[in-house]
């Protein structure tokens, strides 16, 4: 009986030991802060293109477009706020750059918001986010 007990306490506790980790919102916004320091993004212009329902967490198809001249936007940043690390990355644009615009791929942890900010080379910024479910999780290593 003793060992069924151990068993069971043992088994319980695995959930927690293996629970995989997450950002929490305000290591999300301490990371969105440390990017674009005190500035507030306001919504519009930039457009965010991500599935709303991924299958698969392992390979996510993202896009992001900005409605701008060329050399106006400075970098567009990409966060995740499940993700265990919430800053996917930043795409820097020079001044002799087309239009501005990203597609990549990422890997996302579990259903969540994916946030996409441009910074203006005037100083202001943009934001767009899209919720979305992930019925197989990635980042779980």
């Amino acid at each position: 009986m003793k060992r069924r007990g151990f068993l069971i306490v043992a088994g319980s506790l695995v959930p927690a030991i293996w629970a995989p980790a997450r950002a929490t919102p305000a290591e999300v916004a301490q990371a969105i802060k440390s990017v674009i320091g005190s500035t507030v993004p306001k919504p519009g212009r930039l457009k965010l293109d991500v599935p709303v329902l991924v299958e698969n967490g392992n390979a996510v198809a993202l896009s992001a477009s900005i409605d701008a001249l060329p050399g106006e936007v400075r970098a567009i940043h990409v966060f995740a706020e499940g993700n265990p690390l919430p800053r996917i990355g930043s795409f820097r644009f020079g001044p002799a750059t087309g239009r501005p615009r990203i597609a990549t791929r990422i890997r996302l942890a579990t259903s969540q918001t994916v946030i996409a900010i441009a910074e203006m080379t005037d100083g202001t910024c943009y934001s767009d986010s899209v919720d979305l479910l992930v019925t197989l999780a990635a980042c779980l290593e």
